[in-house]
């Protein structure tokens, strides 16, 4: 900003915030996703900047592969519907939490009221 630059901010708390299970399952924790998107805006409200983008990985499907969450995904769940052909999607409960989140979060920053 001091640089005159126009600079579009964007998280993606998905990425690094995988991990490999004791069973062999790669997931991610949703605590930690969660925690990494509220620290996204709680830096862009500190330093006055505006929050551009974030970026997830996930399905609207009900699929286990990541842990946490509304949907209460565990390390021994996984298993259940663990489906991807690549990396672990968040599930359309997760997700949806998640969009909550950030919504109540551009509300606050736009001055409107809590959902």
């Amino acid at each position: 900003q001091r640089e005159g630059k126009a600079v579009v901010w964007i998280s993606d708390p998905v990425h690094g915030n995988t991990r490999k299970t004791e069973n062999g399952f790669k997931t991610r924790d949703f605590d930690n996703i969660r925690s990494e998107l509220r620290a996204f805006f709680d830096v862009h409200d500190e330093m006055g900047s505006h929050p551009g983008g974030v970026h997830l990985e996930l399905t609207g499907e009900d699929v286990t592969e990541c842990t946490g969450g509304v949907s209460a995904v565990t390390d021994d769940t996984l298993r259940h519907r663990y489906n991807t052909a690549c990396d672990p999607r968040l599930n359309g409960s997760q997700a949806l939490e998640l969009a909550f989140l950030i919504a109540e979060r551009m509300r606050l920053k736009s001055g409107l009221p809590p959902l």
